[in-house]
């Protein structure tokens, strides 16, 4: 009996001693597995494709494409992801999904950051900045592209009216009676900071029978046909140049910045340094000019979004051709 218990021990202790070295081992093995990982995570922050992302209408089309080319041919490898909604394409880029977006100021301060207080171009840009860094969204220089709200009218009929304030005079001199009907969508007619303060801002008074209510795009084919005297519409659509229409001068700053920015993870940024220069002297050569002539050539002459991408990055002698 004292000799199996002996026996006993003895085995006990080797396996002992046995699951002692296996625990070392192990911790080894994660040690050595954890080191590893992070040296192939470091790797790949550097060397793996950055993903541009878009939103689904043209002018986003565009930039996203342009964008994910001009990296190519910088050398890196991008992955394009657009066609996505404003908040998908928010979130996504939050969950390090995406990589580099082309964001609007006055969207991320009044959709995303809830900030009602109304501030000028300066500012807004600031203010986001401010607040998107604490998420590691990092925003860089802006563009000049402002697509923000414009009254627009025909270019026949404009004539000396050169801003809303004469405008607004205009409709206050006219012969009682006359009729002057103001074209916009829904949203923006019913919406808090729409057309009611616009038009106390501005000191016009129209009746309700002179505001017509359309779909976004049915406002641009009224004014082109003359139907509506002016129409709200966005700055960069391509439809002011096709359609020949004059956007009057917001003179008294009623509609918010709306200034195109790329806007960029700040560990991609950490990861590759030289990303931040290469993004603002993409953003140096687009203005509010440039890019309604571009999202000309694709919503109205109908070519492609790639080719019209491509055109601009070689004209601008940003990629060869």
């Amino acid at each position: 009996m004292m000799i199996a218990r002996k026996k006993d021990r003895m085995a006990s202790q080797r396996v002992r001693k046995l699951c002692r070295w296996i625990a070392s081992l192990s911790a080894s093995a994660v040690l050595a597995i954890t080191l590893s990982g992070v040296s192939s995570t470091a790797q790949a922050a550097a060397g793996s494709p950055i993903v541009v992302g878009g939103k689904n209408f043209t002018e986003q089309l565009i930039l996203s494409s342009m964008t994910s080319q001009y990296l190519e041919a910088l050398g890196y490898q991008a992955t394009l992801k657009n066609g996505l909604g404003s908040t998908l394409m928010r979130t996504a880029q939050e969950n390090g999904e995406l990589d580099v977006v082309w964001e609007y100021t006055g969207t991320s301060l009044i959709l995303y950051n809830h900030v009602n207080e109304k501030l000028g171009e300066e500012a807004t840009y600031q203010r986001v900045k401010q607040l998107d860094a604490k998420r590691n969204l990092i925003w860089l220089n802006e563009s000049d592209i402002n697509n923000t709200y414009a009254i627009a009218m025909p270019q026949s009929q404009i004539g000396d009216l050169k801003t809303v304030s004469d405008l607004a005079a205009k409709i206050r001199n006219d012969p009682p009676r006359t009729r002057h009907i103001l074209a916009m969508d829904a949203e923006f007619a019913g919406r808090s900071d729409g057309l009611r303060p616009l038009m106390q801002t501005y000191g016009i008074a129209l009746p309700r029978r002179d505001i017509k209510q359309m779909d976004p795009g049915l406002v641009y084919t009224a004014l082109k046909n003359g139907q509506v005297m002016g129409g709200v519409v966005y700055t960069t659509d391509g439809r002011v140049a096709g359609f020949h229409l004059a956007l009057l001068a917001d003179d008294k700053h009623y509609f918010p910045a709306y200034r195109a920015t790329p806007v960029v993870r700040r560990a991609v940024l950490d990861a590759n340094p030289k990303l931040a220069g290469q993004l603002d002297a993409l953003a140096a050569k687009l203005d509010t000019s440039t890019m309604t002539a571009l999202n000309k050539q694709v919503d109205i002459d109908q070519q492609s979004i790639d080719r019209v991408a491509h055109a601009f990055l070689v004209q601008q002698k940003l990629i060869t051709p």
